[in-house]
């Protein structure tokens, strides 16, 4: 008997029966008639434990945990990377990063250009999305929907922006990975007006979305607000940072240590950064509304909301603003705080609210499972490595499946070149630089403390044959040796990180608590914020 099978099959019925006494007088396939909307929310940076809805007490996110307790929150949903650019991809197109060959944020250096003293040379990558990739977008397009995109793109210029690839309307999206103008107007983007001095860009790109669908209220449209917000520059108003420090020194006594070095960088442990709790209240604020502009209008019932992030929160890069603990690690990292996200699918039409699913879910399933939910035939040469959720949706199973990250690159963050597989429980991740693997119960130790690699030399046998045999069915690129490497070098900054990097980090943070902080940038001065 396939025991596995069987406690997976469990684990289905159990945790989204609720739904299916709900779908049950609905019919499978929408008519041209009632079409459901589609609003889909892409957070940029924002951890799985960045929202008090999945037990965050210092950031507060109503309009967002309006979504995850209003349709099916998935407890096991990840980001097919740990950076942005790969992770967008795979939603646009429901392909793995490596089937895509866009395996770091666009714009990293590669190959050669990597300058950095590491063991090895990342490999080369694709600076866009394939022209002749069918994208998400372009498929609702096909499909009679107005299509709509508003804020972080980067996933290409010139010949790869969202226009290029199936969007009618875009507001802001282009090749930076960042607001190149910060989160105030003016922001310096070629593609979006700016607005009043000192405007935040997250609300503005709320206002622009709401404003698409009033405009197209008559007619289904899929809408796509991509968000900046939580990525750096770490920036929010006076109001807001002094709303969080506040709040920060009346929760709990100041922590002797809020940085731990994990392997290779300081990893926050801490959740008080409060120009980081401003900028995830901010990005919540956009989100109620468009949810508002949908209750205005009727059309909350039958739109379908999804929101999740492109990776884990930033506790070891980009300002090191957050804490995603329990889980380990963060942005950039193969542990689950780089991968495991917020991921949550709302439409109150079909979807009974507060409904949970254990069953693991992937940023590419997001495009098979959104056509199939509006009535669409799928695409499974298109979205190869994604499936639909819409039977878990339905109360029913689906197939087990393994799923895979290949990350060869070191990143900004503190990540090592590495491969990863899940099947079911079990996660082992290979590491490129001295070729061992680590192995984990992620049931049992979500914080990925305990390797269980040496104790189960079968088992890791057979997951690191199914993870190479996936590597080359994808032709995933490696790195490669590289030849200038230094040890010494690599001591040297070893000591540096130790001894005046932690600390600085330290002074740092406790500096954002300081009742007269001032911002470097000073950018409270500038906007009038």
């Amino acid at each position: 008997m396939n025991f596995k099978l069987l406690h997976s099959c469990f684990v289905f019925a159990w945790v989204c029966f609720p739904v299916a006494l709900l779908f049950a007088d609905q019919p499978d396939t929408p008519g041209a008639e009632d079409r459901p909307n589609v609003v889909f929310i892409l957070a940029d940076d924002l951890g799985w434990n960045d929202l008090s809805n999945e037990g965050s007490t210092f950031y507060e996110s109503p309009n967002i945990d309006r979504i995850a307790n209003g349709g099916m929150k998935f407890t096991r949903g990840y980001a097919t990377c740990q950076v942005c650019s790969p992770s967008r991809a795979s939603i646009m197109t429901g392909k793995y990063p490596a089937r895509l060959a866009i395996t770091d944020w666009i714009g990293a250096p590669e190959g050669k250009q990597w300058k950095r003293n590491t063991k090895l040379l990342p490999p080369t990558y694709n600076h866009g999305l394939p022209a002749d990739d069918t994208t998400m977008a372009e498929a609702f397009r096909e499909s009679g929907y107005r299509t709509f995109f508003a804020g972080k793109w980067h996933l290409g210029g010139e010949g790869s922006l969202p226009t290029d690839h199936g969007f009618e309307f875009n507001v802001g999206g282009h090749h930076r990975g960042s607001p190149p103008g910060g989160f105030f107007s003016p922001w310096d983007n070629p593609l979006m007006k700016n607005g009043p001095k000192g405007e935040l860009l997250p609300l503005r790109l709320g206002h622009e979305t709401a404003s698409f669908i009033e405009e197209h209220s008559d007619e289904p449209f899929f809408a796509c607000l991509a968000f900046y917000s939580v990525h750096a520059p770490i920036q929010t108003t006076k109001e807001l940072w002094r709303k969080y420090r506040d709040k920060a020194i009346a929760n709990s006594e100041q922590p002797k240590d809020r940085f731990l070095i994990d392997r290779t960088t300081p990893v926050r442990q801490v959740q008080d950064h409060p120009i980081y709790g401003g900028m995830v209240e901010s990005m919540d604020d956009a989100v109620g509304i468009v949810m508002a502009k949908l209750d205005e209008l009727g059309l909350s019932e039958n739109t379908i909301v999804v929101f999740t992030s492109d990776n884990g929160g930033v506790s070891a890069g980009d300002g090191k603003a957050t804490s995603n603990l329990p889980l380990r690690g963060g942005k950039g990292r193969q542990w689950e705080g780089g991968i495991r996200e917020p991921y949550y699918i709302m439409w109150p039409k079909t979807i009974q609210a507060g409904s949970t699913c254990n069953t693991p879910a992937t940023g590419a399933d997001f495009y098979p499972t959104l056509l199939e939910l509006t009535g669409q035939d799928l695409r499974p040469q298109q979205h190869a490595d994604g499936v639909s959720l819409a039977p878990l949706l339905k109360g029913e199973a689906i197939e087990n499946r393994n799923l895979y990250w290949h990350y060869p690159h070191y990143g900004n963050q503190g990540g090592e070149p590495s491969s990863v597989v899940i099947d079911g429980d079990w996660k082992l991740i290979h590491y490129y630089e001295d070729g061992r693997d680590e192995l984990y119960n992620i049931a049992d130790d979500v914080a990925e403390l305990d390797d269980l690699a040496d104790q189960n030399p079968d088992r890791v046998a057979a997951l690191r044959t199914e993870l190479d045999g996936w590597l080359q069915n994808v032709e995933a690129r490696m790195p490669v040796p590289n030849p200038d490497y230094s040890v010494s070098k690599a001591d040297k900054e070893r000591m540096r990180i130790q001894e005046k990097l932690l600390p600085n980090l330290e002074r740092s943070a406790a500096n954002f608590l300081k009742d007269d902080f001032t911002p470097p940038g000073g950018w409270w001065e500038e906007t009038g914020k």
